[in-house]
């Protein structure tokens, strides 16, 4: 299935995440988006993959998608229910987190990510959830992967708040931040879009490595507030499978509140 009219944006842009997750074992995860990729993978390239769920599960294999990290179908087969403080301090804060799963409303380069206010802080034209549990994720996580949409509203040379910390103002500036601070994580790995998927380069750097089907460099340049690097061999994400879409709209999202 090659035909990008065949699926949309979204279910690519969640199959890319979850082939990203291949290999790793446990994955601290929110709900909307980053849920539905991690409980792909848990389907498909990553079987084996524990389930963290912030409000204190350890372990879950939920029987749908989760409405919220209250919802109790995130308890279905976990291996532990725990409070939020023991999670936090026993699994998190112990470096037990391969992976730290994030949505954003902003990120900037270097992956810092703002999920507290869009405009200033005392006068914010727009008033964001916050970081609940993601500040903590950012950095004790191994590697913290994004997903997002991407536009320059999103993508922004300047993030209006920097709510989870990425890598600061470039590698150098946040090894030794993350050294001086105890903090355990190494900072930001992977950021999928709905065009295509990012890693960073050895100066914290955000860089375009995969183009996803029926999206173009030009678009991508586009939709981001800054001169984004390409990788000098771009490859080209392979589309979803058919198990993969059927999955998604049978399994994780039949309703098509976050496929559309």
């Amino acid at each position: 299935m090659t035909d990008p009219a065949a699926f949309s944006k979204s279910e690519m842009m969640i199959v890319a995440a979850a082939r990203e997750l291949a290999g790793q074992h446990v994955c601290f995860v929110g709900v909307g988006l980053p849920n539905i990729a991690v409980n792909l993978a848990q389907r498909t390239v990553a079987p084996d993959l524990e389930l963290v769920y912030e409000a204190g599960v350890f372990g879950a294999r939920p029987a749908r998608l989760p409405l919220s990290i209250g919802d109790p179908t995130i308890v279905t087969g976990s291996t532990a229910v725990v409070s939020m403080l023991e999670l936090f301090g026993y699994y998190l804060q112990r470096g037990l987190i391969d992976v730290g799963f994030l949505g954003a409303a902003q990120i900037d380069r270097f992956g810092n990510i703002n999920t507290t206010v869009i405009g200033p802080y005392d006068h914010p034209t727009t008033r964001l959830p916050g970081s609940g549990g993601a500040c903590e994720i950012a950095i004790n996580a191994r590697q913290v992967f994004v997903i997002m949409r991407q536009s320059k509203r999103s993508f922004v040379e300047t993030i209006d708040f920097r709510t989870s910390p990425g890598n600061l103002g470039g590698a150098e500036q946040a090894e030794r931040i993350r050294r001086e601070g105890g903090w355990l994580g190494r900072g930001p790995s992977v950021v999928v879009t709905d065009l295509g998927i990012y890693h960073f380069d050895d100066a914290g750097e955000m860089r375009l490595d995969s183009l996803h089907p029926g999206a173009t460099v030009e678009a991508v340049r586009d939709s981001i507030g800054w001169p984004i690097a390409v990788a000098p061999e771009l490859e080209a994400t392979p589309p979803p499978t058919e198990l993969e879409l059927r999955l998604i709209r049978e399994e994780l999202d039949p309703g098509g509140a976050y496929t559309r």
